[in-house]
C-alpha cells in the first residue's frame, strides 16, 4: 500500500492506494497531523511507503511526523518527471502543477492534454502529445472571486458558491452568483476552445475541489476527477521508483 499526501493552499489531502485503486481518502488541517496519521496507519497497517508534494515550502513538521511511520519520497523540482519542462522559469512552476502534468502524461499517453485544476486558484497546464510541458495560466478560483467582491467593495455580501438560476441575476445575490460562476465557466470554456482549435486529439482533465461543482455546467467534453492529483502522485511514485 502507498500513502499519497498533497499539501495544498488550504488543506492537506491524503489517499491510501492499493495498486491503482484508491481505498481511502482523508482531508484535514495541519493542526490534526498527529491524530490523522495515527488513524491512517492504524487502519492501514500495510502501508509500505509514502509520497509527498506541497505547494509551499517543505513542511518539516509534516515530514517529520510522516517519517515516523514509513519511508517518504518528497517530490521536488529535482525529481524525475515523465515530460520535458519548457517553462521559461522551471523552478517557479508549482509542484502541484508538475504532479498534475505528470499524471496526465502517465495516464493519457500520446495525447495533447489540458489539465484544469479548480481549487484556491484555477490553473491551466498544457502538455503536448510529445510530452513537452509548455505552460498554461493561473486565475482566481471560485472562493477567491467571491471573497474579493466582498473584501474590496463597501456593501457586497460574502456568499458561498451556488449555481446561478439564470445569466441575468435579478437580485444582488443572484447577480454575484452569475458573475462569479458564469464568469469562471466562460473562462474555462474559452481556454478549452482556444486549445481545441490549435490541437487535435485533446483531452481535457478537470480536477480540484470545485471540479464536480463546475463540471455540471461545462458544455465541452471533459474528464472530471476531483482526485486526479492524488492519483497522479500514485502514478508518479511508480514512475520515480522505476527511474
Amino acid at each position: 500500500m502507498l500513502l499519497a499526501v498533497d499539501v495544498g493552499n488550504t488543506k492537506i489531502k491524503a489517499a491510501v492506494f492499493e495498486g491503482s485503486e484508491l481505498v481511502a481518502k482523508y482531508n484535514f488541517e495541519a493542526d490534526d497531523l498527529d491524530k490523522t496519521f495515527k488513524e491512517i496507519f492504524t487502519r492501514h497497517a500495510n502501508i509500505a511507503s509514502a509520497i509527498l508534494s506541497s505547494v509551499g515550502n517543505s513542511n518539516e513538521v509534516l515530514l517529520e511526523v510522516l517519517s515516523e511511520y514509513t519511508d517518504v519520497i518528497v517530490i521536488s523540482h529535482s525529481s524525475h518527471f515523465p515530460f520535458l519542462n519548457n517553462y521559461s522559469t522551471p523552478h517557479t512552476l508549482g509542484i502541484d502543477r508538475m504532479v498534475l502534468a505528470a499524471g496526465a502524461v502517465l495516464q493519457f499517453p500520446h495525447r495533447h492534454r489540458l489539465v484544469i485544476d479548480a481549487g484556491t486558484c484555477v490553473t491551466y497546464d498544457f502538455i503536448t502529445d510529445g510530452d513537452y510541458y509548455l505552460g498554461g495560466a493561473i486565475s482566481p478560483g471560485l472562493r477567491l472571486r467571491y471573497e474579493s467582491l466582498h473584501n474590496f467593495t463597501a456593501k457586497l455580501p460574502l456568499l458561498s458558491p451556488e449555481l446561478p438560476l439564470h445569466y441575468t441575476g435579478n437580485s444582488t445575490s443572484q447577480s454575484i452568483h452569475s458573475g462569479v460562476v458564469n464568469g469562471l465557466l466562460n473562462e474555462i470554456e474559452g481556454f478549452i476552445s482556444q486549445y481545441s482549435e490549435q490541437y487535435q486529439e485533446l483531452i481535457i482533465i478537470l480536477t480540484g475541489g470545485d471540479a464536480d461543482f463546475l463540471a455540471k455546467r461545462l458544455k465541452n467534453t471533459i474528464f472530471a476527477n476531483s482526485n486526479f492529483l492524488l492519483e497522479s502522485l500514485n502514478f508518479l511514485y511508480t514512475y520515480t521508483i522505476k527511474k
